[in-house]
């Protein structure tokens, strides 16, 4: 699965590395990095990330 994350809508809030940890992660400047692709196994994780993000900057594809 791919992952995209609208960074000039992203605010850093971090929930998304609350829901997926695996996929999402503040770096040590505040702001979020995450894997650009994802296990199919973490799919209920990052659906769960793209859905508590406040600005709705995260974008899953199949593939």
């Amino acid at each position: 699965m791919q992952i995209t994350v609208d960074m000039k809508r992203c605010q850093d809030h971090g929930q998304c590395a609350i829901a997926a940890p695996d996929v999402f992660r503040i770096n040590d400047e505040g702001r979020l990095e995450y894997e650009p692709t994802a296990d199919e196994s973490l799919r209920d994780e990052v659906e769960e990330a793209a859905d508590v993000c406040p600005v709705q900057a995260i974008a899953l594809l199949d593939g």
